[in-house]
C-alpha cells in the first residue's frame, strides 16, 4: 500500500485554470493534489485515495452538486471538506455546514488564502485526531464521552460532525458562562476565524436542531447578542429541567 509522504489535496471541480492554479500553488509547498472533474469521479477517488483533504466546488458537471457530492462522503469519511463557490450567502453556509462541510473558500481565491485555509483546516483535522482525553462531560441531560468523542442527550446517541463536537465542548468545558464569539471562533476554527461570526452562528443554528427540544426557544445554548454564548445548565448535575 502506497504511504503518503506529503499531505494529499483531492480538488473535485471542472475548471482546468483553478485545478492548475491549486496544483502549481500546493505543489510548491509540498503538497501532492490529485484532481477529480465531476462529482461522481470525486467520490470514488476519495474512497480509493484517502486524501486529508478535500477542496469540492459546489457547481459540477453531472447529476451530483458539491452538497451531495460532501453528503456522500460523510457516509464513509470524516476528511475534512472545503467547498468553492463563486459567492457566500447565509443559506449557503447553513447548508454547506448541514452536509458536513469544514469551510470556504470564495472564487477567485489569491494563492495565500487557499494556503492559509488549508493550513487551517488540517490543523484543526490533526488535533481532532491525536485529541484522546478520559473521562467524561455531564451538563443536564448531555453526555458528552471525552475518550471516543461521543455526545449523548437523555441516554440517545447523537451525531455530530467534528466541527459541531469541537463547538460543543467548548461551551460544555466553560458551562454557565458566556463565551466571546472571537473566543469560539479562534478555540475552534483557529485565529484566523476571529472575525467570522456567520460560521459561528450557523453551527449553532445546526447544534441547536440536534439538542434542544425546541432549536427555536433554546434551553441549553443560550446567546448573548452581539457578545457570544453559553451552555446553560441547572445547579443540579442530574436535574433534566
Amino acid at each position: 500500500m502506497h504511504v503518503k509522504e506529503h499531505p494529499r489535496i483531492l480538488i473535485v471541480d471542472d475548471e482546468p485554470r483553478v485545478i492548475n492554479l491549486v496544483r502549481e500553488v500546493l505543489g510548491a509547498t509540498g503538497f501532492d493534489v490529485i484532481a477529480a472533474f465531476s462529482g461522481e469521479s470525486g467520490i470514488e477517488m476519495a474512497a480509493l485515495e484517502q486524501p486529508d483533504l478535500v477542496l469540492l466546488d459546489i457547481i459540477l458537471p453531472g447529476a451530483l452538486d458539491g452538497y451531495q457530492v460532501a453528503k456522500r462522503l460523510r457516509e464513509f469519511s470524516d476528511v475534512p471538506i472545503i467547498m468553492l463557490t463563486a459567492k457566500v450567502r447565509e443559506v449557503d453556509l447553513l447548508r454547506g455546514f448541514e452536509v458536513g462541510a469544514d469551510d470556504y473558500i470564495t472564487k477567485p481565491f489569491s494563492s495565500k488564502e487557499l494556503l492559509a485555509r488549508i493550513q487551517a483546516v488540517l490543523k484543526r483535522s490533526k488535533i481532532e485526531k491525536t485529541w484522546h482525553q478520559g473521562g467524561e462531560i455531564i451538563c443536564g441531560d448531555l453526555r458528552i464521552d471525552l475518550a471516543r468523542r461521543l455526545l449523548f442527550v437523555g441516554g440517545r446517541e447523537i451525531y455530530l460532525t467534528p466541527t459541531e463536537y469541537n463547538l460543543l465542548h467548548e461551551l460544555a468545558t466553560h458551562p454557565n458562562q458566556v463565551l466571546f464569539h472571537e473566543h469560539l471562533l479562534a478555540s475552534v476554527w483557529g485565529p484566523e476565524y476571529r472575525d467570522d461570526v456567520d460560521y459561528l452562528r450557523s453551527y449553532i443554528h445546526y447544534l441547536r436542531k440536534k439538542i434542544e427540544i425546541d432549536s427555536a426557544n433554546p434551553k441549553i445554548i443560550i446567546s448573548s447578542p452581539g457578545v457570544g454564548y453559553m451552555l446553560q445548565i441547572a445547579d443540579e448535575p442530574n436535574s433534566t429541567e
